[in-house]
C-alpha cells in the first residue's frame, strides 16, 4: 500500500494536501472534459461529419469504434507516463499528459472534415483520438494518487476520490456546450459549429498547465526516492510480482468507467434514435445526474474512510446489479420527465463503485510501482469499457433494439465488478496484516 514514513508538520501536510487536491481535480475536471466531449460528439454529430457515406446506423457504429479507439491507447500511456510517475516523480508525468491531452483534442476541432479531405479525415480522427487514449492512460493513476499521498492515512480514500469529482465537472461542460450549441440548425452544427467544444481545449490546457506547475511533488514518492527504492523498470516489476493484483484491480473499475459510456453515450443516441427524445433532453439528463454527482462521490468518498473503499465499490456494484433491467425497462417507456428522472436516480450506485475506485488502488499497490500498476489496471479495464457502446448496439441490432439489452449489459458489468473488489477487500485485508506483523517484528 502507498504509505510514507516522512515527518511533516500536520497542520502544513493538512494545507498542502487541499491545495493539491484542489488543483487534482480542476486538472482532472478538464482533461475529462476533453476526454468525455468526443463521446458527446461521436453520439450527436461525428457519424454525419466523417462517416456521411454510410447509413446512419453505420455511421453511429463507425464513430462509437472511434471512441473506443481511445481506449486501445490507454496501457501504452499506462506505461510511458507510469515510468515517469514511478522514477520522476508523479507532478511531472501529469504536466505530461495535460499537454498531450491539450493538444490532441484542441486538433480535432482543426481537422478537416470528410467532404474535404475524404477517406483522411477518419484515419486522422482515429489517430488523434488514439492521442487522446495514451493521455488518460497515465492521467487517472497519477491524479488519484498526488491526491492521495498527501492526505493523511485515515482521509487517504475522501482524498482519492476528489480527482473523481473531475468526471462529473467534465461531463457537466461537455453537457452545457452542447445544450447551447444544439440550439443551432444541424445545418450550421456540421457546417463547423461542432468544433468549438474541441477547439476549448486550447485555454482548458493552458489553465490545468498553470496548476499542475504549482504544485509540490508527494511525500511519499519522495520517500521511496531518499531510501533508494525507485523501480528501475515499474511495468516489469508489476507485471513480475502483481499481475493477480492488476487483474483485480481492472475487475473492480470496469463498472465505475462503462457504466459513463453505456448510461451517456449510449443511452443519448438510444434515447434520440430509438425513443425519439429530443438531444436537449438527453444531454440535460446528464447535465441533472453530473450535478447530482458533485454531492455523491464526496459522500461516497467519505464512506469509504468509515467502511473501506473496497466495500463502497462492491455496495455500489450489488446496488446497480438490482436495477439494471428496472432502469432500461422505465427508459424504454419514458417521456422526457421520465427519462430525466430515471438517468437522475438510476446513476447513483454505479457512481458509488466510481467514487472509492481510487482508494481501493491506492490501497491495493506499493508505492514504488503504484502508479504504473494503477494506470496499467484502469486502462485495460478502460478497454473494455470504451468499447462498450459499440458493443450494446451489436447486441441491440441481434435483439431487435429489445428493450432489456443495455441493462444486460449493465448487469453483467456490475457481477464482474463485484467479483474484483471482494478480491481486491480480501488481498488489501492481508497485506494489511502482513504489514502490522513486520511493524511489530521490528
Amino acid at each position: 500500500m502507498s504509505t510514507s514514513s516522512t515527518t511533516v508538520n500536520p497542520a502544513q501536510r493538512s494545507r498542502m494536501a487541499r491545495r493539491v487536491a484542489g488543483a487534482s481535480f480542476v486538472g482532472t475536471a478538464l482533461e475529462s472534459y476533453d476526454f468525455y466531449v468526443f463521446g458527446t460528439a461521436a453520439a450527436l454529430i461525428l457519424n454525419r461529419v466523417f462517416f456521411p457515406d454510410v447509413d446512419p446506423l453505420t455511421g453511429t457504429l463507425l464513430a462509437f469504434l472511434s471512441l473506443g479507439m481511445g481506449f486501445v491507447a490507454r496501457p501504452l500511456g499506462a506505461v510511458l507516463f507510469g515510468h515517469i510517475g514511478d522514477r520522476v516523480g508523479r507532478k511531472k508525468s501529469l504536466i505530461y499528459t495535460i499537454v498531450l491531452m491539450g493538444l490532441a483534442t484542441g486538433i480535432i476541432g482543426l481537422l478537416p472534415d470528410y467532404s474535404t479531405i475524404g477517406v483522411w479525415a477518419p484515419i486522422l480522427l482515429v489517430a488523434l483520438r488514439l492521442l487522446q487514449g495514451l493521455a488518460v492512460g497515465g492521467e487517472w493513476g497519477g491524479a488519484v494518487l498526488i491526491a492521495s499521498e498527501h492526505a493523511e492515512p485515515r482521509k487517504r480514500a475522501l482524498y482519492a476520490a476528489i480527482p473523481q469529482i473531475g468526471s462529473p465537472v467534465g461531463t457537466i461542460m461537455v453537457t452545457a456546450t452542447f445544450l447551447i450549441l444544439t440550439q443551432v440548425s444541424p445545418e450550421a452544427m456540421e457546417a463547423g459549429v461542432w468544433r468549438i467544444p474541441f477547439l476549448l481545449a486550447f485555454p482548458f490546457m493552458a489553465v490545468a498547465l498553470y496548476l499542475r506547475l504549482a504544485i509540490d511533488e508527494t511525500p511519499v514518492f519522495k520517500d521511496v526516492a531518499e531510501h533508494n527504492q525507485v523501480a528501475r523498470v515499474p511495468v516489469l516489476e508489476v507485471l513480475r510480482s502483481q499481475p493477480a493484483a492488476v487483474v483485480i484491480a481492472m475487475a473492480a473499475a470496469l463498472l465505475g468507467i462503462g457504466s459513463y459510456f453505456l448510461m451517456t453515450t449510449y443511452t443519448q443516441a438510444y434515447g434520440v434514435g430509438v425513443l425519439g427524445l429530443s438531444e436537449s433532453t438527453v444531454l440535460n439528463a446528464a447535465l441533472v445526474g453530473s450535478v447530482l454527482q458533485l454531492a455523491t462521490i464526496p459522500a461516497f468518498g467519505w464512506l469509504a474512510t468509515k467502511i473501506g473503499s473496497a466495500k463502497v465499490v462492491a455496495g455500489g456494484a450489488a446496488a446497480t446489479a438490482l436495477i439494471s433491467f428496472p432502469l432500461y425497462y422505465l427508459i424504454s417507456i419514458a417521456d422526457q420527465p421520465l427519462y430525466i428522472l430515471t438517468i437522475l436516480i438510476g446513476g447513483i450506485a454505479p457512481t458509488a463503485a466510481w467514487a472509492a475506485l481510487g482508494g481501493l488502488m491506492a490501497d491495493l499497490f506499493p508505492a514504488r510501482t503504484g502508479y504504473t500498476a494503477m494506470s496499467l489496471a484502469y486502462s485495460f479495464a478502460g478497454i473494455a469499457a470504451g468499447f462498450t457502446p459499440a458493443v450494446t448496439q451489436l447486441f441491440s441490432e441481434a435483439t431487435g433494439a429489445a428493450w432489456w439489452h443495455p441493462g444486460a449489459v449493465l448487469a453483467l458489468m456490475s457481477l464482474i465488478t463485484i467479483a474484483g473488489s471482494l478480491a481486491a477487500a480480501r488481498r488489501i485485508r492481508a497485506q494489511s496484516q502482513t504489514a502490522d506483523a513486520e511493524t511489530v517484528a521490528a
